[in-house]
């Protein structure tokens, strides 16, 4: 069988290659042959994920005729890149993209740093702020005075407690989608809802589309379900997705489920408009598929035009009754990490049958938890507590472009208008070695091939605005010592940081 998931055009890749052009070369950089641009050019759109693996390339007449070049310059490119690993073909299959075996990849997602090693190491793995005080303790203390009467019952609430499911349903109301309770279920964290939501619509095996790059514990968590992952490249900067190359994922490799991050998109920051949200929803409702939309960024937009009603209407605003959209949210990011609460908003029918399903599961979300998240919401305490963060948020932002711009000038970025999360290219650097170099010098950082499919993105790093001032210059700092490290080869052991005391 072909091992190919998606397909690119030979106009689209033909338009790809072009934009590469516009990158400088470096001084002395002599011209190669004809052949090699053209296979170093489709094997850097395979590393930095702009041309996804295991997607099949176009036939060597095609390609020549879009590129004005000779069938026999893309057959040599086409041996060449096959020699090297990054592309396979079988007779009657085609030839798809690939990766050299060589380059496994990582295992783990990005699990917090131990609370001991932080002394001498700055985290930069995590992208959770402390949380926001008083809220929380506030929080806590008003979920103590509202459980009495359920410290009666047995404390299983699989769907979610009522006055919760009520209040999220209420929200999404006054958002200007029609929700009723039965629509929510309240899960253990984003990563439970999203967990359900596999385990009831992908059986191992199943497709699922994902963007490229996407959030690399979701992926993880997608591969050890037993998923066959179709990445689909998002649009250049911070402008969404692609949405045509979507419609072509969605009908060719038919996948059952497909996850999206529309708004500050982890870990690019991109944002999606409206016109991508409802094209993006009639391509999956024509395809069958159901769209996941991860809203757990949502409410962390850090420029103030988004405060005056400027951001996008939600996915499911344009599948209200949410036959083809299925919406997670949860309270870990705009709040604290540590508060594993969120939910999912589906059709009735959904959540039923995620609920019946939560039997082999967890059983439900812890009831204090529930009960504090109510509170916030119901007495206005959680508008005031994601204000404090987006502040946080906008501050460290700030900090860490200015101290990465200073000592790192050739690293390249967009800033982002929200989110928690700076994507880098690393000034042609490897991502991974960066990475390494990074633990012996102190910044725990991780690199761009977590957050792809099959070893993509290999010159990126994730950045994240968890520090900020003294903190955020001394992380550049290390950043730039890690680089040292990876220019000059070394191998030897590295200085050992100092403490830093923020």
């Amino acid at each position: 069988m072909a091992q190919w998931t998606s397909a690119v055009g030979a106009a689209q890749l033909a338009r790809l290659l072009t934009s590469q052009q516009d990158r400088p070369a470096g001084p002395g950089t002599r011209r190669p042959p004809a052949y090699r641009a053209l296979a170093d050019g489709i094997r850097l759109l395979v590393l930095e994920g702009r041309v996804p693996v295991a997607a099949r390339l176009p036939a060597e007449r095609e390609l020549a005729l879009s590129l004005s070049v000779s069938r026999t310059t893309v057959a040599a490119a086409y041996e060449a890149l096959r020699t090297e690993g990054f592309l396979e073909s079988r007779r009657g299959a085609g030839s798809w993209t690939a990766v050299p075996a060589g380059n496994p990849l990582p295992a783990r997602g990005l699990e917090p740093l131990p609370p001991e090693s932080l002394g001498s190491v700055i985290d930069l793995g995590c992208a959770s702020l402390p949380a926001p005080e008083p809220w929380l303790t506030r929080a806590v203390q008003g979920a103590l005075e509202e459980l009495p009467p359920y410290a009666h019952t047995h404390g299983d609430y699989p769907a979610g407690l009522p006055a919760l499911r009520a209040m999220i349903a209420e929200r999404y109301t006054a958002r200007g989608i029609p929700t009723m309770p039965e629509q929510i279920m309240v899960t253990t964290g984003a990563m439970g809802a999203i967990d359900a939501i596999c385990h009831l619509f992908a059986g191992r095996g199943e497709r699922i589309a994902v963007e490229s790059p996407s959030y690399a514990n979701i992926l993880q968590l997608m591969r050890e379900a037993g998923a066959r992952l179709v990445p689909v490249a998002m649009a250049e900067g911070l402008t969404g997705w692609d949405v045509d190359r979507w419609r072509q994922v969605l009908r060719e490799a038919a996948p059952r489920l497909a996850y999206v991050v529309a708004d500050f998109h982890n870990p690019t920051g991109a944002l999606a408009d409206e016109d991508q949200r409802r094209r993006l929803v009639d391509a999956a409702r024509s395809a069958g598929t159901v769209l996941v939309a991860d809203e757990t960024m949502t409410e962390l937009w850090l420029d103030e035009s988004f405060g005056q009603g400027a951001m996008p209407r939600p996915v499911c605003s344009f599948d209200p009754a949410g036959s083809t959209v299925v919406t997670v949210g949860s309270a870990s990011k705009a709040f604290w990490a540590g508060m594993r609460i969120g939910w999912v908003r589906a059709a009735p029918d959904v959540i039923r049958s995620l609920v019946a399903a939560r039997a082999y599961a967890d059983l439900g979300t812890p009831v204090l938890e529930q009960l504090a998240v109510n509170w916030l919401f119901s007495t206005g305490g959680w508008e005031q507590a994601v204000a404090l963060r987006r502040s946080q948020a906008r501050e460290n932002r700030d900090a860490l472009v200015a101290a990465v711009r200073r000592e790192l000038p050739d690293w390249e970025f967009e800033i982002p208008q929200g989110g928690l999360t700076l994507w880098v290219r690393a000034g042609g650097l490897s991502g991974s070695r960066l990475a390494e170099a990074g633990e012996r010098v102190g910044v725990r950082v991780p690199s761009g091939p977590r957050f792809g499919v099959d070893g993509a993105f290999e010159g990126y790093l994730r950045l994240p605005f968890t520090v900020g001032g003294a903190v955020a210059d001394e992380a550049a700092a290390r950043l730039a010592a890690a680089a040292r490290l990876v220019e000059t080869g070394a191998t030897g052991d590295a200085e050992a940081p100092r403490t830093f005391v923020a």
